[in-house]
């Protein structure tokens, strides 16, 4: 990496859109210099009960004394993270499941610390429908109540595993940014999980951010012979940059946060087999193998400093890719946790 590019990932403050799951390791993101992440801090299909316990479980880690994590509240706590070489925990869910049908549950998990929740995952939920549910309905009558609601009590909205229909519906709906934190283009490569112009764009009205992705799942092209490169990731920042403006591009992952990928084996085999319409095609190409869903540029979240280079060698200027680091999150998280 030349010095421009090293010290403009200095400068930066890094955000991940997405990190699907963690074991408490901060290891290879900070040596990647990332100032915060959105982690799933629960699973998939946690109920009430869990999301709860989970929620504690990291608030306490972030508590313990000498501890690498900084708890995200604000926007400002991501600058904090930084400054303390932390890295910045912003607590959130990939499914709506723990609210049920109870809009109170909303203002009880921001307290806890909870600032984005994914309205649906793959499937339809009591909020809408997911991207992998065929009926594409959109979103519920009280799907509509919890966007209204989380405006309200400040928890950012996310749409990256939902419907075209409930994408549009909760960009129309919302009074603030919604998100997709990880999602790629269907204009540069067509995958079940990733999004249309229209959706998009409809993200971008909001003054949300699209988190474009690695994995393969969103930046595979299909040959299975070779796994996602680089340039895929590149080529989606730069469509969706052109069409709706640098500024609401980010960067989401889909990386876990892990000393080892042995810990993860278990959503691997899950996104094989419950969601092989999501990702079986890559699974059967390459096998339960998390190095191969990213490009062989950056295997680990350690790599990070190479999304910087590649940026600049697309010809970003300096201020477009400071944005799409970080920047770009970090403000529209700022109005999407302010509350209504």
């Amino acid at each position: 990496m030349d010095s421009h590019c090293a010290d403009l990932h200095r400068r930066a403050t890094i955000i991940d859109g997405l990190v699907f799951f963690s074991d408490g390791s901060t290891r290879d993101m900070l040596a990647g210099g990332v100032s915060a992440i959105n982690v799933t801090v629960s699973d998939m299909g946690a109920d009430f009960e869990q999301a709860l316990k989970d929620a504690m479980t990291w608030r306490e880690r972030c508590a313990a004394p000498d501890s690498p994590w900084l708890l995200v509240r604000s926007a400002d706590d991501i600058a904090r993270a930084k400054q303390a070489g932390k890295l910045g925990l912003i607590m959130g869910w990939q499914n709506g499941k723990p609210l049920g049908d109870q809009l109170d549950r909303l203002a009880l998990f921001h307290t806890l610390g909870i600032r984005v929740i994914q309205l649906t995952y793959n499937e339809a939920n009591l909020l809408g429908d997911g991207c992998l549910e065929k009926r594409n309905a959109g979103l519920s009558d009280l799907g509509l109540k919890m966007v209204e609601e989380m405006n309200r009590v400040g928890i950012a909205i996310d749409l990256s595993h939902c419907a075209p229909r409930t994408c549009l519906d909760a960009a129309r709906h919302s009074r603030s940014p919604v998100f997709l934190t990880h999602a790629n283009a269907n204009a540069v490569i067509q995958r079940p999980r990733n999004k249309s112009d229209e959706v998009i764009k409809a993200v971008a009205d909001t003054g949300g951010v699209i988190g474009c992705s690695i994995h393969a799942y969103l930046s595979w092209r299909g040959d299975p012979r070779q796994q996602p490169l680089l340039e895929d990731f590149v080529a989606n920042v730069k469509h969706i940059g052109e069409r709706v403006g640098y500024e609401h591009v980010g960067i989401g992952t889909d990386f876990p946060s892990a000393d080892t990928y042995e810990a993860v084996r278990h959503v691997m085999v899950m996104s094989r087999t419950k969601y092989a319409k999501s990702g079986g095609d890559f699974s059967d190409a390459f096998g339960d193998v998390m190095e191969a869903r990213y490009p062989v540029e950056t295997p680990t979240p350690a790599q990070f400093p190479v999304f910087t280079e590649a940026l600049h060698r697309a010809g970003l200027g300096d201020s477009q890719i400071l944005g799409v680091l970080g920047g770009n999150f970090q403000r529209a998280f700022a109005r999407a946790w302010t509350a209504a």
